[in-house]
């Protein structure tokens, strides 16, 4: 089969090159078409966008419009995508051509444009079950929960059961703040078998609305077990659980290590302070400077240099002798602490030393 398709790019080439300069317009148009259909079919999109392109420079039909605008969907060009669908009139695109592209705004973040173009395909798709979870998130995060909520139902009416759209549904009632609602929901999804991390939180998360402490209870410890134990927000909510329903030590347990997740990461703490130091050094912002590297301390607490600048940025820059001595003081006892200093480093201690002695 890979061999009968090679034959006829090969053949498909021989023939284009073969193509006389004018006339068999038709006959060079399905030529192009038949090769980037050939090429769709094997997945070969770089192939295939030539082909049609070539054949859209013949004539710009909504055809080849969509042909070109798919290739350009699976290549995650979704600006392509938009031009190329949004002036064809809604009842010439195809159901695939009217999906990619209400979904091309919304891969683009283009909230607004997604929730118009979902809308406009619901009208003619009701049940694209895909496309009406999609917008009934879509107004939900749009703060118009309740207009979310009423495109959700209307597809419950006929399918109640669609776990994406019960999904979103959920998240609509939650969102509206109506929790007992949303608790419905999120029960009828985990009787569905949706066990996932977020159906899981999002119901644990609910029956703490609704004071249902022990079903809150039961699934934020559920949802957490599931992250690996990583999530800081969940480890949060299950602790403040844990106290308000008085276990104490359990909820201590989960509040701590809701802290130690929330921490920065230390190695990209180190860098941000340390850059930020230096920067404000170089704009002449020395009190912003120290800050700074005081917090770098805080990460990075062996940073010999990071003493030193400080110390003279306090003795030279902000005349303040007394924090100059004792970030001198600071600095000469972590330089002690250096096996092999560097003569770099000895020139520092020798400068700390003389520093101190005019401060006194």
């Amino acid at each position: 089969m890979i061999r009968m398709k090679s034959l006829f790019s090969i053949i498909t080439l021989a023939l284009l090159t073969a193509l006389p300069v004018r006339g068999e317009v038709v006959d060079s148009l399905q030529i192009y078409v038949q090769a980037g259909d050939s090429c769709m079919q094997q997945f070969n999109t770089f192939e295939a966008l030539q082909y049609y392109q070539r054949a859209y420079e013949i004539t710009e039909s909504q055809d080849l419009r969509m042909k070109l605008a798919d290739c350009h969907y699976k290549r995650a060009n979704y600006r392509q995508v938009a031009e190329l669908l949004k002036n064809i009139p809604e009842d010439s695109l195809s159901h695939e051509a009217f999906r990619q592209l209400a979904f091309s705004y919304q891969k683009q973040g283009d909230n607004d444009s997604f929730m118009y173009w979902a809308d406009q395909l619901i009208y003619r798709y009701p049940m694209d079950s895909e496309v009406v979870a999609g917008l009934t998130l879509a107004f939900a995060r749009a703060n118009q929960p309740q207009r979310g909520i009423i495109c959700g139902m209307k597809y419950s009416q006929r399918d109640s059961t669609n776990i994406l759209v019960n999904r979103a549904l959920a998240d609509a009632w939650f969102m509206d703040r109506n929790f007992n609602a949303a608790c419905k929901l999120y029960n009828r999804l985990l009787e569905q078998g949706d066990s996932t991390f977020n159906t899981l939180y999002s119901a644990g998360m609910c029956y703490s609305q609704i004071d249902s402490l022990e079903h809150a209870y039961k699934y934020l410890q559920l949802a957490f077990l599931i992250s690996g134990m990583q999530h800081a927000g969940c480890a949060y909510r299950l602790g403040v659980v844990c106290v308000d329903t008085q276990r104490y030590p359990e909820g201590l347990g989960y509040l701590n290590l809701a802290k130690t997740l929330l921490r920065p990461d230390t190695t990209i703490m180190k860098a941000i302070t340390l850059s930020e130091g230096e920067g404000y050094y170089l704009t002449h912002h020395y009190e912003e400077a120290v800050t700074a590297w005081k917090e770098h301390l805080a990460y990075n607490p062996s940073s010999v240099a990071t003493y030193y600048n400080i110390a003279n940025a306090y003795a030279y820059l902000l005349k303040d002798p007394e924090q100059a001595r004792s970030y001198y003081q600071q600095f000469l006892e972590k330089a002690a602490e250096v096996e092999k200093p560097t003569p770099q480093l000895e020139e520092m201690i020798q400068k700390a030393h003389e520093m101190l002695s005019s401060l006194l």
